[in-house]
């Protein structure tokens, strides 16, 4: 199954992070796309290493980091700096999405 994670929030990174291992660990193909103040997470080390798990693929708004000041220097090369465009290939591929 194709899961995909849509990010929205802050406040739920405990979640994302759990339920992207879980689902990667069973085999999923799991993709995050992150926007809104969903970007503010993209400076918190725990959930940009998310990209290093296998099975995981992450992609994020430019357009909302750069407008809420979001630092992209720690980012990994592995996170997508992306757009709407990235967001809709997610919805688009995926069997399901999550909104947190």
């Amino acid at each position: 199954m194709k899961l995909g994670i849509h990010v929205i929030s802050d406040r739920h990174l405990d979640d994302v992070v759990g339920i992207a291992k879980a689902a990667a660990s069973k085999g999923h193909e799991v993709t995050v796309f992150t926007m809104a103040d969903g970007v503010k997470l993209l400076e918190n080390p725990a959930f940009t290493s998310l990209c290093k798990t296998p099975n995981v693929k992450m992609s994020f708004c430019d357009h909302n980091a750069t407008g809420m000041g979001i630092s992209k220097d720690g980012i990994p090369q592995d996170v997508i700096c992306g757009s709407q465009y990235n967001n809709a290939i997610m919805v688009n591929i995926s069997d399901r999405v999550i909104v947190l």
